[in-house]
């Protein structure tokens, strides 16, 4: 399925006494959805029990007449409307500014994560926020605005992840991947809207340094290489994040790393337990295979990683044990995964690593950008409802 509403525009190691082993053959094969032929690069992508498909587009350079749609019969539509995807400006409350994540949460709610940074400019009030969107009426019934002390300056809110089984209405989780201040975890009380960060700068949040890690994406090292300037480093943390099916530990990964990180949900939700309580029940969790961006849970309590560095999804078994879901060249760049009821892994390819940022001012993204799924045999992480 093409677009129409866009204009043209251009293995194995030891993790906690268990032996890890990946095996030599993906376990399924990718189904194109649909094919990005023309417009802006997604990122994000949700799905509903009824198979509504919602995707999102950031503003990072590229003409975006709306950054939240939805797939209807084989064309992005604007969603809810093209007014709420019309901002008054980068601090508009009542529109979407730049959104970098969608998700449907175990209650079928749309929620939109809203960065409020065009550009990765520095964030204001009133940009980054969290709304609900009720997919009966196609309203925005909910929004939640984070306080300059949540969302600092140089946020940038990357993706969230629901326990609905908490407190009045149930707990978000929200990272926040600045490549050029802080990381961390923010919690959000969905009856409330009272926001607080977590893991502040911890170690775990953090991009690795170089002489750590080094990525490498078709064959090349992943930096940031500026048009007129020396190559850097690519510096984002706290970026792709689960959780997981019992809603007691949430993993989390920063982008320049092939490490991933769990911590304890109690104690993020505990505001009475102080950072330095929160930070000591950070578990290292291992070696992934490969940098990730994207992470997802399923119902049988399998997560998913996205593997930038070797076009592939790849899932950790509770018993610890690494497989390879899905390998194939057009996976260039997977970004964000879906579990859907319909037991299938959705997962946007993007070929973020081919903007002009990291190749000296050239643009070498080469249409079409995908969204594909895998079947997995399992659906989307079931909780408790809000009792609100």
């Amino acid at each position: 399925m093409s677009t129409a509403f866009w204009g043209p525009a251009v293995a194995g190691r030891e993790l906690h006494g268990q032996e890890l082993h990946s095996h030599d053959e993906p376990l399924g094969e990718l189904e194109v959805v649909h094919t990005f032929d023309d417009g802006p690069m997604p990122t994000g992508v949700t799905v509903s029990a009824a198979g509504r498909i919602f995707v999102n587009y950031p503003k990072w350079g590229d003409d975006v007449p709306a950054t939240v749609v939805e797939l209807r019969e084989g064309h992005p539509v604007p969603y809810p409307s093209i007014e709420v995807n019309t901002p008054s400006g980068d601090d508009d409350p009542t529109a979407f500014v730049s959104v970098q994540s969608v998700v449907v949460d175990p209650a079928d709610r749309l929620w939109v994560l809203d960065t409020g940074s065009p550009l990765f400019q520095p964030t204001k009030r009133g940009g980054p926020k969290l709304l609900r969107v009720d997919l009966d009426t196609d309203q925005v019934v909910q929004t939640i605005v984070f306080e300059p002390d949540v969302a600092l300056p140089s946020t940038y809110l990357n993706d969230v992840r629901f326990d609905l089984g908490r407190g009045e209405a149930g707990m978000a989780f929200i990272t926040d991947s600045a490549d050029s201040g802080p990381n961390g975890i923010i919690v959000v009380d969905l009856a409330t809207g009272d926001a607080w960060r977590r893991l502040h700068d911890h170690p775990s949040t953090k991009a690795l340094p170089t002489q750590e890690f080094v990525p490498i994406v078709e064959g090349r090292v992943f930096m940031e290489r500026p048009a007129d300037g020396a190559p850097k480093p690519v510096t984002m943390g706290a970026d792709g994040i689960a959780i997981s099916a019992d809603g007691a530990r949430l993993w989390y990964c920063a982008l320049a790393t092939r490490r991933w990180h769990s911590v304890s949900v109690d104690a993020l939700c505990d505001r009475s337990v102080d950072d330095e309580a929160v930070g000591s029940t950070v578990i290292d969790e291992g070696d992934r295979g490969g940098g990730a961006d994207g992470l997802q849970t399923d119902s049988a309590g399998i997560l998913y990683a996205t593997n930038y560095e070797h076009n592939a999804v790849v899932r950790r078994l509770p018993s610890g044990e690494l497989q390879t879901v899905a390998h194939d060249p057009r996976l260039l760049w997977p970004d964000t995964m879906s579990v859907a009821a319909d037991g299938h892994l959705y997962v946007t390819a993007n070929q973020l690593h081919r903007q002009a940022k990291y190749q000296g001012g050239d643009d070498l993204r080469v249409y079409p950008y995908y969204l594909f799924r895998v079947a997995i045999g399992a659906g989307a992480i079931s909780q408790d409802s809000p009792t609100g």
